[in-house]
């Protein structure tokens, strides 16, 4: 007799839910972190006339071709250091994951961080540990160590500055969880462009790290293309579980294009920073608003009741992250992306409105 679904299915996978992501026709969307700004019409021009001849019939160049290179030079990652590609920083996670599941392996993240850490400890088969963050978000470095004494894990995961809260952790700490963790540690520098602290200075160099980025909040997640970089030994392990044909032509093709033109993003990402700054100041005008430090490109604020502003948001066309009900830590917090000034102003009205 044929098993159905429900019996074939591990039963861990049929306990959650697939990762939610909001339609958002029709609205300003600020939930999802992205760049808001497309290309300037002369480089989308450029841009087209580059993908028109990229061969489309023919597998992609499994390394990358000249873009490991490129992607070197254009964000110093030091000599000794080897690149990994992904397609975006999520297959990066999971080919961490998957290379690290033995029996009994586990992986260990802070709390609340970004929930592919825990999802793909769950799809690998590792064991695994959250470390809960202090009411402020700030790292609980004491909790953090005892927990790696403990658990000894395979990985630990450390989001840089971390997603969905927006503080940096302080570098010192981060440094003490790389001497402390018996195997390896991810550092997920996600949002790099948008902070003032960098661990790729050391990729490379130290032999159980191992420096994630990606290009999606630059302005390109479109493409969905992420790197790694790290020591030799640790990226040809990595690279076993790699997808032999993971980046497609047309992303390699696009990233290249861009990385020539790295200083149009450079100039969006400064931007984004001033906008962040003038985001905060608006929100401080309100005091039943608790808004946190961000070295990102999104503001996470606490206010005395998320679901009712999420829908006065969404009432006044402008689509941002719930996060309220999401952990124990995050509730009644909201998470708003950093957009155009004309969007920020809209979100500004919007709380001005609800608050009047």
């Amino acid at each position: 007799m044929k098993k159905s679904v429900r019996q074939l299915v591990r039963d861990e996978i049929a306990a959650i839910s697939a990762y939610p992501v909001a339609s958002a026709d029709g609205y300003i969307k600020l939930d999802a972190m992205e760049n808001p700004w497309s290309l300037p019409a002369d480089l989308r021009q450029e841009l087209a006339r580059t993908l028109a001849d990229v061969a489309v019939n023919r597998y992609p160049d499994p390394s990358g071709g000249t873009l490991k290179a490129q992607l070197k030079q254009a964000f110093s990652i030091p000599e000794p250091a080897e690149v990994l590609l992904g397609n975006g920083s999520d297959e990066l996670i999971t080919l961490v994951a998957q290379a690290l599941a033995r029996p009994g392996a586990k992986l260990l993240a802070l709390e609340p961080s970004f929930v592919m850490y825990k999802m793909n400890a769950l799809f690998s088969g590792l064991d695994y540990v959250g470390v809960p963050l202090r009411s402020d978000f700030s790292l609980d470095l004491p909790a953090t160590l005892a927990a790696i004494a403990e658990h000894q894990p395979a990985v630990v995961f450390v989001s840089y500055p971390n997603n969905p809260t927006g503080p940096r952790f302080a570098r010192a700490e981060v440094e003490a969880i790389c001497e402390a963790a018996p195997g390896l540690v991810v550092v997920d520098e996600a949002y790099q462009a948008f902070a003032s602290d960098s661990f790729m200075n050391l990729a490379g160099l130290r032999d159980n790290l191992i420096v994630m980025r990606t290009l999606s909040k630059l302005g390109l997640a479109g493409i969905r293309l992420g790197y790694a970089a790290g020591p030799a030994a640790w990226i040809r392990e990595l690279d076993k579980v790699r997808p032999p044909y993971n980046i497609n032509v047309l992303t390699q093709a696009a990233a290249r294009f861009s990385l020539r033109h790295i200083e149009v993003f450079n100039r969006q990402a400064a931007e984004l920073c001033e906008e962040r700054g003038r985001l905060a100041a608006g929100l401080a005008r309100h005091a039943a608003i608790e808004a946190f430090p961000s070295e990102a490109n999104f503001i996470t604020i606490r206010v005395p009741d998320a679901p009712a502003l999420y829908q006065h948001f969404k009432a006044s066309g402008i689509l941002i992250k719930q996060l309220h009900g999401s952990h124990p830590l995050l509730e009644r917090c909201l998470r708003l992306t950093v957009g155009a000034p004309q969007e920020n102003d809209a979100m500004l009205a919007a709380l001005d409105a609800y608050f009047a």
